[in-house]
């Protein structure tokens, strides 16, 4: 499959599965009501009970005088402290949970529309791909939690090494420390975006594995990998995803940003843009899956299937094993009468 035939397959699926934007919608003003209800109320709750009262920190010029007295802080505004705690957390906690249900639903749609083309889409068949994707999707979203922060370990020790080498160069020589800096600086950062764009790659099409071959969390982790090193064309399929995802975030960002400088009027207009934008995201981003899936199912599932395999050798009566024809040839020689030796002895 050609990247073109997969954008094609992508974008004409997506179209027809519009209604799964309608649902990221959906969860965005979830998790806006969830912020308002898990923290903003009990935040209120807690000024009018305990009467606490922050004017003490409101001032530019008391923050300083605060920050040298953490502890007493902390002593006069536990309580406050404690909610707000918890009620991030328990948020964290849904947002987290509602995302994962979400995103199984919409990679079991996504899926289906390509294992079965003709199902239309339905918020029983969502409700249905989000409760048998849930764990799976989970335990896999668990496994690439542990590879970046195992990346970030590796980043991390890379950067304290790099450090000390620059900081024993920087006694010698201030100009060799400054180009060791700024060298080790850019190789750890172009480093790091290949492997973190590696690690997102392998994730997607471990998605991919995780719906069409029903692998665990590890072996479709494992398999993402073995895909993505005999199919190195796939990785490139992802990088322009990846990177046609960005360029869009970025123009969003862009056009968007100017109305922020301007008073009442510019917050009232950016409002429906930043929806607009999020919407546009979203799309983008379940557009990413499913040109994903598309290749994927082409060149790892259907074409494995849809393979020529060579004739069964017939059975028949006229068929004769090549171990019997010369069996067959001594007979016929053997029923031959010996004409020719009575001829010659008459």
């Amino acid at each position: 499959m050609t990247y073109a035939e997969a954008l094609k397959s992508g974008f004409s699926l997506l179209n027809r599965k519009l209604q799964l934007v309608a649902v990221q919608a959906a969860l965005m003003v979830i998790n806006c009501l969830g912020f308002f209800i898990m923290v903003g109320i009990p935040l209120g709750i807690a000024f009018i009970l305990f009467g606490l009262d922050l004017t003490g920190i409101a001032g530019l010029n008391d923050i300083p005088d605060v920050l040298r007295n953490p502890a007493e802080l902390f002593s006069k505004y536990f309580a406050l402290a404690l909610i707000v705690i918890t009620g991030i957390l328990l948020y964290f906690l849904v947002v987290a949970t509602l995302g994962l249900y979400v995103f199984g639903g919409s990679v079991g749609i996504i899926g289906k529309g390509f294992t079965e083309p003709n199902v239309k889409f339905s918020m029983r068949s969502f409700f249905s791909e989000a409760k048998r994707m849930f764990f799976p999707v989970m335990r896999f979203a668990s496994v690439i939690a542990l590879v970046f922060l195992g990346i970030a370990f590796v980043f991390g020790l890379f950067g304290g090494i790099i450090s000390a080498v620059v900081s024993g160069a920087k006694s010698q020589d201030s100009t060799l420390a400054l180009f060791l800096g700024i060298f080790f600086s850019l190789i750890l950062v172009l480093a790091g975006l290949v492997i973190v764009i590696g690690t997102l790659a392998v994730a997607v099409y471990g998605i991919a594995c995780l719906f069409f071959k029903g692998s665990g969390a590890v072996r479709s982790f494992r398999e993402a990998l073995r895909f993505l090193w005999d199919n190195p064309y796939a990785f490139w399929l992802y990088l322009i995803l990846f990177a046609g995802y960005v360029f869009v975030s970025f123009l969003l960002i862009l056009i968007s940003f100017p109305f922020k400088f301007i008073p009442i009027v510019g917050g009232i207009i950016s409002f429906p843009i930043q929806i607009m934008s999020y919407l546009v995201q979203s799309y983008l981003g379940l557009l990413v899956i499913a040109v994903v899936f598309a290749y994927y199912f082409d060149t790892e599932v259907k074409k494995p299937e849809t393979s020529v395999e060579a004739p069964p050798a017939p059975t028949g009566a006229d068929s004769t094993p090549d171990g019997d024809i010369s069996d067959l040839q001594g007979h016929r020689q053997e029923d031959i009468p010996p004409q020719r030796e009575e001829n010659s002895s008459i």
